[in-house]
């Protein structure tokens, strides 16, 4: 596993929207731009970056700007400034050999999953999962956003799960912060594991399978020694749709030499036919120990995650912790 150099005080990274771009919200973007010129680092934008559109820029665009960013040697990481719906559209006008030769670390959350997902199980590259570059704007930071910040610099902090989180998404008019107690759950009282990390959304993951992109097979069977440990973030899959998504990964091989499972909590859950998610993940692993509603994804607050990375998992009686060695 490839881990690039993390970032020191002078270090520049590189922002292209990949995704959405953020000009309808740039106030908010501006002020997570700051918090990141707080830490000493420079910032270079991409052209499209700003835009207001739901795509930053045409996917050749995106996809040429992003590239840019890893040929520019001046560059030293690369964060994804917002995530989206269309970001799988530009895949192919990203010239993966130019990112292969100049490994950097590349950041994002949700609709950027699939560039750093195809960098890791394809290319060998850690990525960074749970933040973009718009995601620094709340107004007092939180533990797991100075968490996030620490992880650029290469303070892999043990990540301990939270004691309250949100209940709905911080921007709808029902949000009241953090109003619900935490409680992981599992089918086990405890378990310790250790493995290979790897995930993202899988609102992303389920349209990688079986592409070009999808080297995943090859990827697990490389770190197969070692095991694999998967997180998944549900944005808004349904339960039926997660349960299909997980049977399709496994019968993909995707689950091969797989030691435990952590699933996040879904921001917009839904059933269609009365499943919840708990007969889902029972119905799709009765192999596999489990986690759920662990603190991963879009629901705040939420982990840093890396791919690639050994992740070292604690669980017992509903609280959990996390922890990272680049080896």
């Amino acid at each position: 596993m490839i881990y690039p150099s993390f970032l020191k005080k002078g270090s520049t990274i590189g922002i292209s929207a990949p995704s959405a771009g953020v000009g309808d919200k740039l106030e908010s973007f501006e002020l997570s731009e700051k918090r990141l010129k707080a830490q000493g680092w420079h910032i270079l934008e991409t052209e499209h970056v700003r835009i207001s559109d739901p795509r930053g820029g045409s996917a050749e665009e995106r996809g040429k700007e992003l590239t840019s960013l890893f040929e520019n040697d001046a560059v030293d990481a690369v964060i994804a400034a917002s995530g989206g719906d269309f970001l799988f559209e530009c895949l192919p006008f990203i010239d993966w050999n130019v990112l292969k030769k100049h490994p950097k670390w590349m950041a994002g959350a949700s609709d950027p999953t699939s560039i750093l997902y195809t960098l890791t199980t394809k290319y060998d590259i850690a990525t960074i999962y749970g933040f973009n570059a718009g995601s620094f704007d709340a107004e007092k930071l939180s533990v797991y956003d100075r968490n996030a910040l620490k992880f650029l610099k290469g303070d892999l902090a043990k990540q301990n799960s939270s004691r309250m989180h949100a209940s709905v998404a911080g921007f709808l008019p029902e949000y009241k912060g953090l109003d619900t107690p935490t409680e992981w759950k599992s089918d086990s009282a405890s378990l310790n594991a250790d493995g290979r990390c790897i995930g993202g959304c899988i609102d992303v993951l389920k349209d990688l399978i079986g592409t070009r992109y999808d080297d995943t097979k090859a990827f697990v069977r490389k770190y197969k020694d070692d095991g694999i440990i998967w997180y998944f973030d549900d944005f808004s899959l349904s339960a039926e749709f997660l349960y299909r998504t997980l049977l399709q990964m496994r019968y993909a091989g995707w689950f091969e030499g797989t030691k435990a499972v952590i699933l996040g909590r879904v921001l917009f859950p839904s059933s269609e036919t009365g499943m919840s998610y708990e007969d889902a993940v029972h119905l799709a692993f009765t192999d596999i120990p489990v986690i759920r509603e662990a603190d991963i994804g879009h629901t705040e607050p939420s982990f840093t995650m890396i791919n690639g990375a050994m992740m070292h998992l604690e669980y017992r009686n509903g609280k959990g912790a996390v922890s990272f060695t680049l080896k």
